[in-house]
């Protein structure tokens, strides 16, 4: 399937109609293909999908088809999960600080597995659900990540893990594993045998109270780019798994890949709706700004919450492949709010565009869509979704 064809299409041809939303297309047969990535490079890791990476509901169907657990983190993501289908037991709630009230709500579901990293924690679970099953998250931080978690989750494995797990048995509570999360957007892998050596340790510790503790989660970090290989990444884990938590000691281990499945599967098409050009002392054009109809309030808030850097590729109007002869001029691409801070990015060398031109963003379904607001009342893109014909059976759109 050619995206750019799909692209060139709906937006060029329907522009005639006065379409001039964003346009998102969304590849369920990458998610797919993703899964059996996954199985055959971490064989022992069951994937439970993080659903705050992207929380759309035809990803998460075709996902829990496929047979993968899910990491939530409320219990509104809780009910987005069990409504296809998905039983409690496939499900971590993997937030180490939960409300009150989305305790309860795990106790009422019977979302029995959950995380924890402070006496504080222990106190409300042990009042709220005292039959949890728990999992005991320490801090493992990698030097490099796209999204640092240790500053905000994590127990110190030496000094404060031994000291829960203690107050956690004289609550009478069950602990049954560990969990930690080296950073989203990992760029270093050896980080993960650091981790898994770490965990041992606490699990050793834990049998000495009593506990005989049956699950390692190995949190997320995995890349999911176009072109991304997570292979660096599991011969890391896989090596550590053999020497720290070999299989015949019978630990379920799992993991919370998010943007791993979906960053490559959406592609984000936005359309020039207005520029402003400045002209150098020579009368030529020096610099423009374009102004396009998707912004850092809507899907490019994966630039300020994420850290991405987005790099636009210019659609042409023809399947031809002829080249762009327009001269090329610097230029900065802006969002279509009123506020300053809507600058995609800038300092670019495109081509002089015309209103109209479309730009398409590849890997663009990780923590962009699923936060995006219609801040200044502007709409958020619409999505697309296509398969090819190998997976219609494993994808059931909903409308």
């Amino acid at each position: 399937l050619d995206e750019n064809e799909i692209f060139r299409r709906m937006i060029y041809e329907e522009m005639e109609a006065g379409q001039d939303e964003a346009l998102y297309l969304c590849n369920l047969s990458d998610v797919a293909r993703k899964y059996d990535i996954w199985r055959q490079k971490l064989p022992r890791v069951k994937p439970y999908y993080a659903v705050k990476c992207n929380s759309d509901e035809n990803v998460v169907r075709l996902l829990a088809k496929l047979g993968t657990g899910f990491d939530c983190a409320s219990r509104a993501e809780i009910n987005a999960v069990l409504k296809h289908g998905v039983t409690p037991d496939r499900i971590i709630f993997a937030n180490p600080c939960k409300a009150n009230s989305h305790i309860r709500h795990a106790a009422a579901t019977n979302t029995s597995l959950m995380t924890f990293d402070s006496t504080t924690e222990l106190e409300k679970v042990h009042r709220i659900y005292p039959d949890a099953e728990l999992v005991l998250r320490i801090r493992c931080d990698a030097k490099k990540a796209q999204c640092p978690l240790g500053e905000k989750f994590g127990c110190d494995p030496k000094l404060e893990a031994p000291l829960l797990l203690v107050n956690a048995k004289n609550l009478g509570l069950s602990v049954v594993g560990i969990s930690f999360h080296v950073g989203s957007g990992c760029q270093d892998p050896p980080v993960f045998r650091k981790a898994i050596a770490a965990a041992r340790e606490v699990f050793d510790y834990a049998a000495t109270l009593g506990y005989r503790m049956r699950l390692l989660d190995i949190g997320g970090g995995f890349p999911g780019e176009k072109g991304a290989d997570i292979g660096l990444i599991a011969d890391v884990v896989n090596s550590a798994l053999e020497d720290y938590f070999p299989p015949d000691q019978g630990v379920e281990i799992i993991a919370e890949p998010g943007r791993f499945f979906c960053s490559s599967a959406y592609t984000l098409a936005v359309t020039v709706h207005s520029k402003n050009e400045r002209l150098g002392p020579d009368g030529n054009v020096a610099d423009v700004k374009y102004f396009v109809n998707e912004g850092v309030y809507g899907s490019f808030n994966c630039i300020l919450y994420d850290h991405q850097v987005v790099t636009p590729q210019l659609l042409s109007r023809s399947a031809d492949g002829a080249a762009d002869n327009r001269p090329r001029v610097k230029c900065s691409l802006w969002g279509p709010s009123c506020d300053g801070l809507d600058k995609i990015c800038d300092n670019l060398m495109l081509p002089l565009l015309d209103i109209g031109d479309v730009m398409v963003f590849p890997n663009m379904g990780a923590y962009s869509l699923t936060i995006a607001t219609t801040f200044n009342g502007f709409p958020n893109p619409r999505v697309m979704y296509f398969a090819e014909r190998k997976d219609w059976d494993a994808v059931q759109l909903i409308n």
